[in-house]
């Protein structure tokens, strides 16, 4: 294989449907849900890329699933050795107000919490997408309806330039639309908990997860 074409290949822009998941490039971000990891490339949420969650409505426990992965996030790293401080966990248009205490209790740093309440949908996608290539956040969770394939690929684009994680939370509306996410899970409320169905993922195959946090 010629160098030009390794180096295309190893693109974390490119997305390959069989992409070598022992690869080290692939390492991902642990999930805290064993039972989720398994079906996540890497062993862990996409890291330095977009993550997309699908539901037909708020409170299907989309913030119960991120959780474990963004307290971890907003704690200043062991191998930060250079003093620096954990990066920031934006929360770009949320829906809610986010509950200080019930964040406390899953361990988040609300310190490091940055709430951005824009004035319009095209503000919401301009105010994520600088938030991302600024380098300064670790997360930065985007709630849209405005958000289509070329807003995705800006916010791809902008995550993988920031080193930061971008999730956007989109209705079940948009299953039909293509998008440039390196994941994209569907969350419906199961019997037993919550289901989740990986749509598509970098690197894996589509799959179900029933009741991934039992």
């Amino acid at each position: 294989m010629s160098d030009a074409l390794e180096n295309l290949l190893t693109n974390p822009r490119i997305w390959r449907g069989q992409a070598r998941t022992e690869d080290p490039g692939w390492q991902g971000l642990a999930s805290g849900y064993p039972k989720l990891d398994q079906h996540l490339p890497g062993g862990g949420w996409p890291q330095n890329a977009l993550t997309e969650i699908l539901l037909d409505h708020y409170g299907t426990g989309e913030l119960q699933l991120l959780m474990p992965a963004l307290a971890k996030l907003s704690q200043p790293q062991n191998d930060q050795k250079d003093g620096r401080e954990a990066g920031w966990i934006a929360w770009i248009a949320p829906p809610f107000e986010p509950y200080p205490p019930a964040l406390k209790q899953w361990g988040v740093n609300l310190s490091r919490i940055l709430i951005v309440r824009p004035r319009g949908g095209k503000e919401a996608l301009w105010a994520a997408e600088q938030a991302l290539i600024s380098g300064n956040c670790a997360a930065v969770l985007l709630w849209s309806n405005e958000l289509d394939d070329v807003a995705s690929r800006r916010l791809q684009l902008a995550a993988g330039a920031g080193q930061s994680w971008a999730i956007a939370f989109r209705s079940l509306r948009a299953l039909s639309q293509p998008s440039a996410a390196a994941l994209r899970i569907r969350l419906d409320a199961g019997k037993q908990g919550t289901d989740l169905g990986i749509l598509k993922s970098r690197g894996g195959r589509p799959a179900v997860v029933q009741d991934y946090a039992g």
